[in-house]
C-alpha cells in the first residue's frame, strides 16, 4: 500500500461491487472485439508507485503505451472503473479486498498464464492467496503486514510482542501509544488478542472487540493513520499500531524504531493488479502484467517503496544492507502467509463497519 493514499476502508467494497452489477446488469458474457497492432493501455495506479521511466522502458519491449491516470484510493479506483464504460481501463491496480470484491462482482478478466510467463518470478506462495487462489484473475504487486512500531529506546523493560501492548500497556507507554482508525485495522487488535477472526462478522465476537477497544482508549495518545512513524521520530509517541513499510519510513529516518508481528498473528494485505472487465486491448494487457513482473520492476518497487514484493527474484536481486537497514523487508513469504488475510465481507460489512463505529464513538 502506498504511503501518499489513505489506507483501504475494506467494508465499502461490497456495495461498490454492488452497484457495478446494478450499473451494469452483471456479467456480460460477450467478449469485445479486440484491436490489433500498436495499442495504448490505459492504466490507473497510485502516485509514486510506479518507476517513472515505466512507459518508455514498456514502449520500447512491446511498442505500446501507456496512458496513465492516478487514483487517490482503493476507493476512488472503484470509482472510476464503475463510472467508466466497459473497455475505457485495461489495468487498474487494487488491493486484495477489493480485487476479491471485483472477482465475485465479475467484473475483471480472467488471465491467461500462457502469456504471463513471468509469473515464474512469483514466490510459491503467492499462488496460494485466499482472495485469487492461483492468481487466476490478478496479479500480486506488493504485499505485507501489519504489527507493532516502537521505539527499542524508549520503550523501557517492555517487551514488545502481543497486541496486549497496546490494549493494557504498562505504565511506561500509557498515553505515548497510537493505532489504527482504519474500520477494518481498528478492530484488529481486539480480535487478534481475543483469539478471533479479522474477517468475523458475528456479533458477538465483534461486541466483545468494541468493548476491549474502548477500553483501550483512556491509555490513547490517540488514533493516527498518517503520521504515526513521525511521532516514533519525534519521540511523542514510544508504540504504534503500523504498516511494515511505513514502519520503514521511520526507521529510514532513526533506526532505533523496530517492527514486530505480535505473537497473536496479524494480517496479510497484497496490492494487485487486475484488468477490467471488457479491454479491447488483452494482448497488450497480458505483456504489461509480464513486464511488471520483470525482477528489476519488482526490484524498484521493494527499492523505493519500502514494502516486500512476492517477486523472488528481485528480492534476490536486493542489496542485503536494504534488508539489514529494514529487517521486516526480510520476513519471507511463508511466516507473511500465515498471517490472515483480509477478505471481501460481503454482506457482513455493515455488522463490521457498526463495530468500528462505536469504537470512534464510544
Amino acid at each position: 500500500m502506498n504511503r501518499n493514499i489513505r489506507k483501504l476502508a475494506v467494508a465499502t467494497v461490497i456495495m461498490l461491487a454492488l452497484a457495478i452489477v446494478a450499473a451494469c446488469g452483471g456479467s456480460d458474457s460477450a467478449a469485445p472485439e479486440q484491436e490489433t497492432g500498436p495499442v495504448t493501455l490505459h492504466v490507473l495506479t497510485f502516485n509514486d508507485y510506479i518507476p517513472e521511466d515505466l512507459a518508455a522502458e514498456f514502449k520500447k519491449k512491446t511498442g505500446n503505451d501507456l496512458e496513465i491516470s492516478y487514483i487517490t484510493s482503493n476507493e476512488d479506483g472503484i470509482a472510476k472503473i464503475t463510472a467508466a464504460a466497459p473497455g475505457t481501463y485495461d489495468i487498474v491496480f487494487l488491493t486484495s479486498p477489493f480485487t476479491q470484491g471485483l472477482i465475485a462482482a465479475g467484473k475483471v478478466e480472467p488471465l491467461d498464464a500462457s502469456k504471463i510467463p513471468n509469473l515464474a518470478n512469483l514466490y510459491p506462495e503467492a499462488s496460494e492467496v485466499a482472495y485469487d487462489p492461483g492468481n487466476a484473475h490478478s496479479i500480486p504487486y506488493s504485499w505485507g503486514t501489519t504489527g507493532i512500531c516502537y521505539r527499542e529506546d524508549l520503550v523501557g523493560d517492555t517487551v514488545i510482542d502481543s497486541w496486549a501492548d497496546l490494549l493494557t500497556p504498562d505504565e511506561a507507554l500509557k498515553g505515548k501509544i497510537t493505532m489504527l482508525d482504519e474500520d477494518r485495522w481498528l478492530l484488529e487488535p481486539a480480535l487478534k488478542l481475543l483469539g478471533f477472526s479479522l474477517n468475523t462478522t458475528d456479533p458477538a465476537e465483534l461486541q466483545q472487540a468494541v468493548d476491549l477497544s474502548i477500553a483501550a482508549k483512556a491509555t490513547l495518545l490517540g488514533y493516527d493513520a498518517e503520521t504515526f512513524y513521525s511521532k516514533l521520530v519525534s519521540g511523542e509517541a514510544v508504540a504504534v499500531q503500523g504498516w511494515d513499510g511505513w514502519c520503514n519510513y521511520g526507521t529510514a529516518e532513526d533506526p532505533r524504531i523496530k517492527f514486530v508481528i505480535p505473537k497473536e498473528g496479524s494480517d496479510l494485505f497484497v496490492d494487485t493488479l487486475v484488468i477490467p472487465k471488457g479491454s479491447t486491448r488483452m494482448e497488450a494487457t497480458h505483456q504489461f502484467m509480464n513486464f511488471i513482473l520483470e525482477t528489476q520492476n519488482g526490484q524498484w518497487v521493494a527499492e523505493n517503496i519500502l514494502y516486500k514484493v512476492p517477486n523472488k527474484g528481485a528480492m534476490d536481486a536486493l542489496d542485503p544492507a536494504l534488508l539489514e537497514q529494514f529487517p521486516n523487508m526480510a520476513i519471507p513469504p511463508n511466516l507473511l502467509l500465515q498471517q490472515e488475510a483480509l477478505e471481501d465481507l460481503g454482506e457482513g460489512h455493515a455488522a463490521f463497519a457498526e463495530a468500528a463505529s462505536k469504537v470512534k464513538a464510544g
